[in-house]
């Protein structure tokens, strides 16, 4: 095929294929098949983004592990090779170039850590990392089961049907996110309204940046605040770095607003997406539901997390030198993507990769990425999933989708997949 023979060579033709790709109709929680045609057949291979430039497309687990732990590989977004996701995300990942008022040119800078290299990635990461430590994240378990319980509480009060997203998935990590930074629940509504624009590749860049901006604003002013009236909450400890000089209010404040999306809105759509996976599989959600097993939980955790692999637009890097993986040599300033959806279903990492089975304990999966880039957060997000994924279906043993599969609308023009809206009743 001549895709493939283009692929192998680095040879760009009209063939070459354009990425993101689209899911399989009838099949929403499976990876796109063209995704799997490449991982079969020509796993290193060129691909063309929004933006015309031809980035390298990495499709096999292993590769991907070794490109995203290799200090060659640069994740900086002001980098002008950086692969950006879409025309919404390059307006927004980067605060531009500038110049001050006595003539000074200050270079661009990425908005986030998790864009930048090392060692200003390494230093900003460590200033947070102690709140995600596993031992104090755990010390959260008794006030996340509560919020659990009072969320099924209210559900099963109120009318039925019921949107899962709306009433429970979301509400569960925002009230949890905004409890560690010590962001007022009562405002959960205008971050999520605007942190769902966002991660939408369809979003006008214009209104993308705007939007940004609100919520700069707004994570600004409470940490301002929090410098005078302080608690023991992460944006409390932003706060005191700003006062020591070791952030500024800016780099705080985007510190704060990563933190505040990447807590709620990744996991809101693993709660979801997570359930109808396994409505789809009744023997194995009977299990989860009467299993009091934690282990069987915790291996269903990794299990889901390895099946549905919710970023679906591939980490993005860009090579700082010159690098031979598996019979290609990437060169120095190329741009590289790794669709980990792709690699969580390699046969040569995870045997029958498109079935899911709870009892797998995948821990080897890249679904937070991989090498020192990977997510900060993810002791809390296993906590938050294996507290749902164990009480959810215990307490309402009849839960079941209230509409067909194929009228439920899914996340496809979205950074991180899941769906808008899950209707459920018992």
């Amino acid at each position: 095929m001549d895709i493939f023979r283009a692929a192998t060579t680095g040879t760009l033709t009209a063939e070459t294929p354009a990425y993101p790709m689209p899911r399989a109709s009838g099949c929403p929680l499976d990876p796109p098949p063209a995704l799997r045609e490449l991982l079969n057949h020509a796993p290193i291979t060129r691909v063309r983004i929004w933006d015309g430039t031809s980035p390298w497309l990495i499709t096999r687990f292993e590769d991907q592990r070794t490109l995203l732990a290799d200090p060659r590989i640069s994740a900086d977004s002001t980098n002008p090779n950086y692969p950006s996701e879409s025309a919404t995300l390059a307006a927004t990942n980067q605060f531009p170039a500038t110049v001050t008022p006595d003539g000074e040119i200050k270079p661009a800078e990425p908005i986030a850590f998790i864009t930048m290299d090392d060692p200003e990635h390494a230093r900003q990461r460590r200033m947070i990392s102690g709140a995600f430590a596993i031992k104090r994240v755990q010390a959260m378990r008794p006030a996340i089961q509560k919020i659990v319980d009072d969320l099924i509480d209210t559900m099963l009060s109120g009318p039925k049907p019921v949107d899962l997203v709306q009433a429970f998935a979301l509400p569960v990590p925002s009230l949890v996110i905004c409890e560690l930074l010590g962001v007022p629940y009562e405002d959960h509504h205008f971050f999520q309204v605007r942190s769902s624009l966002l991660p939408k590749r369809t979003t006008p860049a214009e209104l993308a940046v705007q939007t940004l901006l609100e919520l700069d604003d707004y994570l600004s002013h409470l940490i301002a605040r929090k410098r005078t009236e302080p608690a023991d909450d992460l944006l409390t400890a932003l706060a005191e770095r700003v006062a020591t000089g070791e952030l500024s209010q800016l780099q705080a404040t985007n510190m704060g607003l990563m933190l505040l999306f990447g807590g709620h809105e990744t996991t809101a759509n693993m709660i979801a997406l997570g359930t109808m996976a396994l409505l789809q599989h009744p023997e194995q959600m009977a299990r989860v539901r009467e299993t009091e097993d934690a282990k069987l939980i915790a291996s269903t955790v990794e299990e889901l997390l390895r099946y549905l692999t919710i970023p679906q637009i591939g980490r993005r890097r860009v090579a700082l030198e010159d690098i031979a993986i598996g019979g290609v040599t990437i060169r120095a300033g190329e741009s590289v993507i790794c669709p980990l959806d792709i690699g969580n279903r390699d046969p040569e990492i995870f045997p029958n990769p498109d079935q899911l089975d709870i009892d797998r304990n995948p821990r080897k999966h890249i679904a937070f990425g991989f090498g020192v880039h990977q997510c900060l957060g993810q002791p809390l997000a296993r906590l938050e999933l294996e507290i749902v994924y164990s009480t959810l279906y215990r307490r309402i043993p009849t839960l079941r989708l209230a509409t067909d599969i194929e009228q439920i609308p899914f996340k496809n023009g979205a950074v991180v997949y899941g769906v808008d809206e899950l209707p459920i009743t018992w």
